[in-house]
């Protein structure tokens, strides 16, 4: 990756950097303006990064805002209200690895943070250090990460690397902590999910000690004991939606973080398996391989930013939607469930989501199999879907079926169809199955194949679809005032919609007096 040796500023960040020096002199402040961390890093990578972060050398940073502040009401700047919506402090929070107070507003339409340097020293017993004022130097050697460590200083348009190394390392693609790094993780054991975080967005290497300090016992058992949940799922989904999570997942499973990440409940039936570890990531890499190459050189309305979080865990996961475990009420419960709401602490609804997509892929690779086969299966599916109300057109069965399990799943209907071609057949080495282009444009062709089918059937958004009639109006057709089986027949309905997609409220209306005949509804 090529690194520029000094930063090119943009005509606004010159701006920016004149105001904040203007400030400097006029209040007369003595004050070193540096922008630090990964500003600096993309910058010199050739990036162009949005967030401004400034490190001051002999005053907080809600003092240096307060400075801001009265310069502009000098020089008669009035403030935007969006401006002053932007002016907040954000207090330090040691159980979410912030650990010193940041103050944020915006500048000629940037937001730009004020934070002093400082110094960190840990006791053993926490991860949580004591903060005072540091310099430079200090405050570099901190940091989790050399590429991390430099400074831009605005006095004089010059990159400070304190560190000796964070240029060096930049160049040569390595993550490197500028402490030891055992005794850094041990500090703070989130950085080793940052270091890997860092390694997938920019594909550079783990240096060797950084990843035998990730492996440590220590480190993991701190790491799994010491950091909150919500901050380990924060990083993981940053890991999600990188150009690389397949790389990040790796390295998780190589330092053996996958069962301290993933935390799983003390019981499961069955019991977890060797190498469950290697299974998952081995699906979630052929996860990966699918999906772009299905949507190689093909537009499709599909992966939206939670649609493409919940396809990765999904697939990440697959090999877990058999295994359950036992509530304290003695309630079955998805071990993936679990994961996703206790060990990282989501909502109810995404979990939901991804049992309900593993649920739908299973019906979806029948559903593949009937598209791809002749008209034996047909034969089962009408005994399956027929009842002695609703006769149901042999050439219309696949309809009625895909309709029923798009209704299921609804919007989600794609990612659990990619799943479905993911999964079927299983394959431990899932991965290196799927890493072969025969194989890869083999399953591709697939998904393409159902998707079209189902779009052709007009099938995308069925579940939208407004019923023909309601409860209430089946209840006058039937000509009973109350009837305990009327959510059967609004089922019914929608099947006969499906199998009738011209017809009309009277069709429908006819179809069921038609029924009547055929049963006695006063035993309804």
């Amino acid at each position: 990756m090529a690194v520029r040796e000094t930063v090119e500023l943009t005509e606004k960040e010159e701006r920016i950097f004149q105001r904040l020096l203007d400030v400097v002199d006029h209040f007369d402040l003595g004050t070193q303006l540096r922008v630090a961390g990964g500003w600096v890093r993309d910058k010199l990578l050739g990036k162009e990064p949005t967030d401004i972060d400034i490190a001051l050398d002999n005053m907080t940073g809600q003092e240096f805002r307060t400075k801001v502040k009265e310069y502009q009401e000098l020089i008669g700047e009035k403030q935007k209200e969006r401006e002053k919506q932007k002016e907040i402090v954000i207090p330090c929070n040691p159980d979410r690895s912030k650990h010193l107070e940041t103050a944020k507003m915006l500048i000629f339409d940037a937001e730009v943070d004020f934070v002093n340097l400082r110094s960190e020293k840990y006791s053993e017993t926490s991860h949580i250090p004591t903060m005072e004022i540091g310099t430079a130097k200090e405050d570099a050697y901190r940091r989790d990460l050399t590429i991390n460590s430099l400074f831009f200083n605005t006095n004089n348009n010059s990159v400070e690397d304190l560190t000796g190394r964070g240029i060096n390392d930049l160049k040569k693609g390595l993550i490197v902590t500028p402490l030891p790094a055992k005794a850094t993780f041990l500090d703070d054991p989130l950085r080793v999910l940052r270091a890997i975080r860092f390694a997938a967005r920019f594909d550079f290497t783990l240096s060797e000690e950084l990843k035998e300090a990730a492996s440590d016992e220590k480190v993991k058992s701190k790491l799994g004991c010491k950091i909150s949940r919500e901050r380990v799922c924060q990083e993981i989904n940053l890991m999600m939606s990188g150009e690389r999570p397949v790389q990040a997942m790796s390295y998780i499973r190589d330092l053996g973080l996958f069962f301290v990440v993933f935390a799983f409940p003390e019981k499961s039936n069955p019991p977890v398996v060797d190498k469950c570890d290697w299974c998952c990531v081995s699906h979630f890499e052929a996860a990966w391989n699918v999906v772009y190459s299905v949507l190689s050189g093909v537009s499709y309305p599909m992966l939206l930013d939670e649609q493409r979080q919940l396809y990765l865990y999904s697939a990440l996961f697959i090999p877990l939607r058999n295994m359950f475990y036992l509530d304290k009420k003695s309630k079955k419960i998805p071990v993936t469930s679990y994961i996703i709401q206790d060990s990282l602490k989501w909502k109810t609804c995404l979990a939901e989501a991804v049992v309900s997509i593993h649920d739908a892929s299973r019906n979806f690779a029948k559903l593949v199999l009937l598209f791809e086969s002749n008209n034996v299966a047909l034969g089962t599916l009408k005994e399956r879907l027929e009842d002695e109300y609703l006769d149901i057109p042999t050439d219309i069965l696949k309809r009625v079926y895909a309709g029923l399990i798009l209704d299921e799943i609804k919007d989600l209907w794609r990612v659990a169809l990619l799943i479905s071609i993911l999964s079927y057949p299983e394959a431990e080495n899932a991965g290196e199955t799927l890493s072969q282009q025969d194989e890869l444009y083999r399953r591709k062709q697939k998904y393409i194949r159902v998707e079209r089918s189902i779009t052709d059937l007009d099938l995308d958004g069925v579940w939208k679809c407004t019923p023909l009639l309601t409860g209430d109006d089946i209840m006058r057709v039937m000509q009973v005032k109350s009837c305990p089986l009327i959510g059967e027949w609004k089922k019914r309905v929608f099947k006969w919609q499906l199998a009738h997609p011209k017809g009309t409220k009277d069709d429908c209306i006819e179809w069921i007096k038609k029924s009547r005949s055929k049963v006695a509804f006063s035993t309804l």
